[in-house]
């Protein structure tokens, strides 16, 4: 009885560590990336304090990888926050077509205006068209962004040089955390 009353209670340990430890490495190397990205994003634009502070969630985007020599694409792992919370992992595919060559590292961050887009996001029911830009980020340079159909979007390049003239669409995936 006593065997059984000790595996009981080691088992309920068991899961209970499964549970706080329930990312994986890889997704706590991009939760650990996405706070440094979100502190670059402001040192780069403090006026991007408002979207963070005033938004009813966000999707970060720390290393978005993009390359392409006429036919590119761009992927990359983030993390969702809905009104500073962690909720979930993020992913980001694209893929686009035109007159571009290069690659480049980047920053992407969705800012979603309502919750009612954060939940779009959440169902899977999100992807951006061709229409939709993002703000590229530079430094000392006044901020003049306003949301589009509930988003706006940011990107900061960390490193590389892409041209590009083309036409493509970003899709997205989502996993809460348990």
């Amino acid at each position: 009885m006593k065997i059984l009353k000790n595996l009981f209670v080691l088992l309920v340990i068991c899961s209970m560590s499964v549970a706080v430890n329930a990312q994986s490495k890889k997704d706590m190397k991009v939760i650990e990336e996405s706070d440094a990205a979100v502190k670059t994003l402001l040192d780069v634009n403090p006026e991007l304090k408002d979207f963070f502070d005033k938004s009813a969630g966000c999707v970060i985007f720390p290393n978005v990888g993009k390359g392409g020599f006429i036919i590119g694409g761009a992927s990359g792992n983030g993390v969702l926050y809905q009104y500073g919370q962690k909720k979930g992992m993020a992913g980001l595919k694209e893929v686009s077509i035109g007159l571009q060559a290069g690659g480049q590292a980047l920053i992407e961050v969705i800012f979603f205006e309502k919750l009612e887009d954060v939940e779009k996001f959440k169902e899977g029911k999100f992807e951006f068209d061709a229409g939709v830009s993002a703000v590229a980020l530079k430094s000392g340079e006044s901020l003049d962004a306003k949301y589009k159909d509930g988003v706006a979007v940011f990107t900061h390049s960390k490193a590389g040089l892409m041209a590009e003239a083309s036409v493509g669409g970003q899709k997205f995936s989502y996993k809460a955390f348990e």
